[in-house]
């Protein structure tokens, strides 16, 4: 799971199949600390354009709506994504807003 994430930051014809994976571990793995790091780590490190940052985004918001918490750095990333997606959405794709409306949601931040 980390090879394929890793490989897919630093080559962009893996991210499909590091999409799969990411969405897969934001759903199922009982870790919420390694959840969180690798929605982190694929938020912060992805190119400009890549699918991956909105899917960082949105599995940010899986994370918030399956643990109840993120970090003050995470929520600020995926606030981030969110108003990078609204202002542009060849940077960022939509799926970014999705996830901070499940975070704030979840996390009762309305």
């Amino acid at each position: 799971m980390v090879e394929t994430l890793e490989r897919a930051l630093r080559d962009r014809s893996a991210e499909g199949e590091a999409a799969t994976v990411l969405v897969g571990t934001a759903l199922h793995d009982d870790d919420a600390e390694f959840v969180e790091h690798w929605c982190m780590q694929v938020g912060t490190r992805a190119v400009p354009g890549s699918p991956l940052l909105g899917l960082a985004g949105l599995c940010l918001g899986h994370t918030a709506r399956r643990f109840g918490r993120l970090s003050d750095e995470a929520l600020a990333l995926v606030k981030s994504l969110a108003a990078r997606a609204e202002a542009d959405a060849t940077d960022v794709d939509g799926r970014a807003l999705d996830g901070y409306d499940d975070a704030r949601s979840f996390l009762h931040l309305w």
